[in-house]
């Protein structure tokens, strides 16, 4: 999860009415395609929740795909109106390593808001340990509005390509009128072209679509791997369904009792803190472009924004987007932000740039964006981030507010606060009221949750971490002292043995482990 303005690449609280309860499905039985040793039993929706039976016992039809399992599961749009319309969900399931070993399911989600959990499955032998990999059906899906599931779009490619290239931070009353009429255009913009589902995208509706789901692969608990955006999904899920609660690991972690302006400040400061550490790296190198000291190479950063801010770069090597604005070099700088194997792609960059050549950037930043090189995009993860952010948190259309907020954040992180805090204004001017607000999560009666936290996280500081931890009743949380957006799989054995042992065995982590 990150900001309303920048994305997780890989890969924002809801009140929850407590649902518990679970029961088989009389005589409904699922024979998993190719795999006749393997019978899924569809669970009966939890207590309560009787009127969902319809969707709770639907068989999922899986078929080849591309080397994976393709299917896809029918949700209603609106749960308070079950009998109403409805979507189908996309799904994609990679079958245990060996069907000897396998245990039962994994469900898997990347972030964002909007985020393919599909494509993220279907790299199952990345993002999950071998051992893991050999005992699980790894299975992702896009959550409503996201890929392939009633997909939300807002704007046209050409739109977004203006939207994301626009002046990110303001700094006079003509641009921050600029700013807001921009803003208020995109949401009313999405208002007109998104259809019924808008105000039915927020993480608590893909929560219990995540339940339907659990059901239908027919555990009594789901096993879950959430990264980013995905840990408020799966600490969403916690609350609402806590005695559905598997084996559940939050990497990265988006505390639900954040408010909008929390978020966007404790970003402004993960990504200060990133980038200082990335100034530093540049320094060790030998050949960075931007100065000989952390301090001037961040100088310099600044320096260098505040340019393209007045004078966009003429060369981008993209024909769709032909100045390198402040809005794309930013999102370029932040890319580079989630893994330090970027480091050195951003020192480069940036050399080029200092030249006269925004195309290294662009490039990051076109990574950034899910979006292909010369236009259009992959995925439409720039457009649902609004719609489930705006729809989660209450936010302010005060020009005067978000001044303030920029200039309170810009003391804190010099680089990245004004451009933070301003993200957010779009949901000021959401066309959908907010049904969600901040809240603690306590999950009772869940089984232990285990929660990672990164110590030099730019996008979910480890800070939020710990305060998850401290909210839940039964967790344990790993710390790993390191760079870059989430931990397991990612670079460290101590956090990846800690995982695996969790859920191959159900040994819960020593609460407090280093790594």
């Amino acid at each position: 999860m990150t900001s309303r303005r920048l994305v997780a690449v890989v890969g924002s609280v809801v009140v929850g009415l407590v649902l518990s309860g679970c029961s088989v499905v009389d005589d409904v039985r699922d024979r998993v395609q190719g795999r006749p040793d393997v019978t899924v039993t569809p669970q009966a929706p939890p207590t309560g929740q009787e009127a969902l039976e319809q969707f709770y016992s639907q068989s999922l039809d899986w078929s080849d795909c591309s080397g994976a399992e393709c299917a896809t599961m029918t949700v209603p749009i609106d749960y308070e109106n079950p009998s109403g319309a409805t979507i189908d969900i996309a799904l994609l399931r990679v079958p245990a390593g060996r069907s000897s070993q396998r245990v039962g399911s994994l469900v898997v989600n990347p972030g964002g808001p909007g985020g393919s959990g599909v494509e993220y499955a279907r790299a199952a032998d990345f993002i999950v340990g071998p051992d893991v990999r050999a005992a699980y059906d790894v299975v992702g899906f896009d959550p409503r509005g996201v890929g392939r599931s009633a997909p939300i779009d807002c704007v046209t490619d050409a739109g977004l390509d203006d939207f994301l290239g626009s002046d990110p931070t303001p700094d006079d009353t003509a641009e921050e009128e600029a700013f807001a009429a921009g803003s208020a255009d995109f949401a009313r913009s999405c208002g007109s072209t998104a259809g019924p589902l808008l105000p039915f995208v927020s993480t608590r509706d893909a929560a219990r679509d995540m339940d339907v789901l659990r059901a239908l692969l027919g555990e009594e608990k789901l096993t879950y791997l959430g990264k980013s955006y995905g840990t408020y999904l799966g600490a969403t899920y916690a609350d609402l369904f806590p005695e559905q609660v598997g084996r559940f690991v939050l990497d990265g972690v988006v505390a639900p009792d954040l408010t909008s302006d929390e978020i966007n400040l404790g970003q402004a400061r993960g990504f200060e803190r990133a980038t200082t550490e990335w100034a530093a790296y540049c320094v060790a190198e030998g050949d960075c472009p931007l100065g000989t000291s952390r301090e001037e190479v961040m100088d310099n950063l600044r320096a260098f924004l505040d340019d393209v801010d007045a004078d966009p770069l003429g060369r981008t090597g993209d024909g769709a987007v032909p100045e390198l604005t402040e809005g794309w070099a930013s999102l370029g700088i932040a890319a580079a932000m989630y893994d330090q194997g970027s480091w050195r792609i951003l020192v480069d960059a940036m050399g080029q740039a200092l030249d006269g050549d925004g195309t290294g950037l662009m490039q990051l930043a076109d990574q950034y964006a899910d979006r292909n090189p010369g236009g259009g995009y992959a995925g439409n993860i720039m457009e649902v981030i609004y719609a489930v952010n705006c729809l989660d948190k209450p936010e302010s259309d005060s020009v005067e507010e978000h001044r303030r907020l920029a200039d309170e954040a810009e003391e804190a992180a010099p680089t990245w606060g004004r451009y933070l805090m301003w993200s957010s204004m779009p949901c000021g001017y959401w066309p959908v009221p907010p049904t969600g607000e901040p809240q603690e999560i306590s999950a009772t009666g869940a089984d232990p949750i285990v929660v990672i936290g990164t110590t030099r996280d730019p996008a979910t500081p480890y800070e939020w971490a710990v305060q998850l931890r401290d909210q839940l009743d039964d967790a344990a949380l790993i710390s790993f002292d390191g760079d870059g957006h989430t931990a397991y799989t990612r670079s460290n054995a101590c956090v990846d043995d800690a995982v695996d042992a969790y859920y191959l065995e159900g040994t819960v982590p020593e609460d407090g482990l280093t790594c």
